[in-house]
């Protein structure tokens, strides 16, 4: 689904991602773990067009799309859910929903309902204002607008960021059904022992460099993996 070749990417002279190759297969659920300042976000960032590369390649099906604008980048199949959420506050719900879609020109209702139905929280608080929403249900709205672009690969940086051990649970279980209907996912998570169990495979970043990958289950039998990210 996608494949990054030798990606640098700099910031203000600083080298914040040094030359990263890694592949996502398709419908799969891939993710990106490391401590703060690793280069996670920012290589997110950089697939989806909020920032250019300095050097590589990002290839979707085959089709190289280094350098296309993020508004080309949706309309070719890949969303973000950003960390912190950053739902529109003073629209409702469903107004929120609508602006997923902002690409499109065909019926929605198919696809709100089908949020719906992932989310039936949202589908009660649909004229609700998205700033009086929890922090849980935030993200789940943040999840479903992503949701309406149709994407053929999902970006999620810090999904369970702030919520409450419950709520994780409840967002990882979303992303697994997500998944299951045909959706490729790439998570960045601090919660490496959630994203590990739920990873079909897994890249570890350091100082703007991958230094380990495998399958999820794996690598949480890694003692360097336990040691540095599981607390054990």
């Amino acid at each position: 689904m996608l494949k990054i070749d030798e990606l640098k990417v700099s910031y203000g002279g600083i080298e914040a991602v040094k030359g990263i190759s890694l592949e996502v297969p398709e419908r799969k659920i891939v993710t990106l773990i490391g401590a703060n300042g690793a280069g996670k976000s920012t290589t997110l960032r950089t697939i989806a067009g909020l920032v250019k590369p300095a050097h590589g390649r990002i290839h979707l099906q085959g089709e190289d799309i280094t350098g296309y604008t993020p508004d080309r980048i949706v309309s070719k199949g890949i969303t973000l859910v950003p960390e912190g959420r950053h739902v529109f506050p003073d629209l409702t719900v469903l107004e929120n929903l609508k602006i997923g879609a902002y690409l499109r020109k065909d019926d929605l209702e198919e696809d709100i309902r089908w949020v719906y139905d992932l989310f039936p929280r949202l589908k009660e608080r649909s004229w609700q204002a998205a700033g009086t929403l929890s922090g849980g249900e935030q993200q789940m709205l943040a999840v479903g607008r992503a949701l309406m672009s149709r994407p053929k690969l999902m970006m999620m940086d810090e999904p369970s960021l702030g919520l409450a051990p419950l709520v994780v649970k409840g967002i990882f279980d979303i992303i697994k059904e997500i998944n299951h209907q045909g959706v490729t996912i790439l998570l960045i998570e601090q919660n490496a022992n959630m994203a590990l169990q739920t990873a079909d495979l897994a890249y570890v970043m350091e100082t703007g460099r991958i230094t380990l990958s495998g399958p999820g289950r794996e690598l949480m039998k890694n003692d360097a993996i336990k040691k540095a990210y599981l607390g054990k």
